[in-house]
């Protein structure tokens, strides 16, 4: 019995002595994550960052940045985060790969499992882990990723300016995106896999009252079509069963965002759809010491543009809680 205390005491002395202590541990390699990294190191945290199993985010998925404030020619999205991360390095960021597979938020120190087996302790967590774009699974769809497939009609509406577009959903973000497009293209088709909007009262009212924009009630997409230069069409299927072609150039999810928050879930406050939940402007979440930043706590806008500039906020506001703590 003496034995099993003293053995169970030196197993906990080892694993204190071996876990890795930081500062600020910043979970995330987008442009909220890297941010974060940038001005918790010029701040002195000697911040760690793991970038997950997508270095870079959601944004190295498109192809070229229009939107993002310095580059009057846009810039080559995976570029922008290159040059982001290659920044955080610059100033001293110990960038890693790895993904949080599991966080004790309990008290702090913080206590975080990388990949199911390194474990570090930390005295700030800023949470970048991104939204993720729902997708229908096709094959077709993820062939032209890229090529005219795309889940952000703010990011990419731009390059179909005068063109035929297609945005897929029928809830309020399918509705703004649709009558956002119908501003730049020639044409927007709304695939509707029921008979009815899911979208509020007045979002459907804006889309009907849009002449530009064709709405297909109880059509699934069964295919997306294309060739070398990209999108050219899609394969609907009506509930009929009947199957037609519409010709278009591009192709818009609008069904939802996946906020990557489980990990965290038990600890943090969560919306009905899985966003962190933060306090008011801030990026403060429930439990002091623990900041959201970019699209895993803002449903809204997700831009990289305000992922950024959250991040900045999430550091600015770790540097000040370790110095009140």
């Amino acid at each position: 019995m003496v034995f099993s205390i003293y053995y169970g005491y030196l197993c906990k002395l080892y694993i204190d002595i071996e876990m890795e202590r930081v500062k600020c541990l910043i979970v995330g390699g987008g442009p909220a994550g890297y941010t974060a990294a940038i001005y918790a190191s010029r701040a002195g945290l000697s911040p760690v960052l793991y970038e997950g199993m997508e270095p870079g985010g959601q944004l190295t998925t498109t192809t070229v940045v229009e939107n993002f404030p310095g580059f009057p020619q846009g810039v080559d999205a995976n570029t922008l985060m290159a040059d982001m991360r290659s920044q955080a390095l610059r100033f001293g960021a110990d960038i890693r790969s790895g993904t949080v597979t599991k966080a004790d938020l309990s008290s702090r120190p913080f206590s975080l499992t990388i990949d199911g087996e390194t474990v570090v302790s930390a005295e700030t967590v800023i949470v970048a882990t991104g939204a993720t774009a729902k997708y229908l699974g096709l094959p077709s769809e993820q062939k032209f990723r890229g090529m005219g497939v795309s889940a952000c009609a703010t990011c990419d509406g731009f390059f179909y300016r005068k063109k035929t577009v297609a945005v897929v959903g029928g809830g309020d973000t399918a509705c703004e995106e649709a009558t956002y497009l119908a501003n730049l293209c020639k044409k927007v088709y709304m695939i509707v896999r029921r008979d009815v909007f899911r979208a509020s009262v007045a979002m459907q009212e804006k889309v009907k009252a849009t002449p530009n924009i064709e709405i297909l009630w109880n059509c699934n997409t069964q295919e997306v079509l294309g060739d070398g230069s990209g999108v050219t069409g899609a394969r609907l299927v009506r509930k009929d069963g009947k199957v037609f072609d519409i010709q278009i150039d591009g192709f818009f999810l609008a069904i939802g965002h996946h906020p990557a928050s489980e990990v965290f879930s038990e600890y943090l406050e969560t919306d009905a759809n899985g966003y962190i939940v933060t306090e008011g402007k801030s990026c403060r979440t429930t439990v002091e010491g623990v900041f959201a930043a970019g699209d895993v706590q803002d449903p809204g806008y997700r831009q990289a543009i305000t992922a950024a500039a959250s991040g900045c906020k999430a550091a600015l506001e770790a540097e000040k809680f370790l110095l009140t703590h």
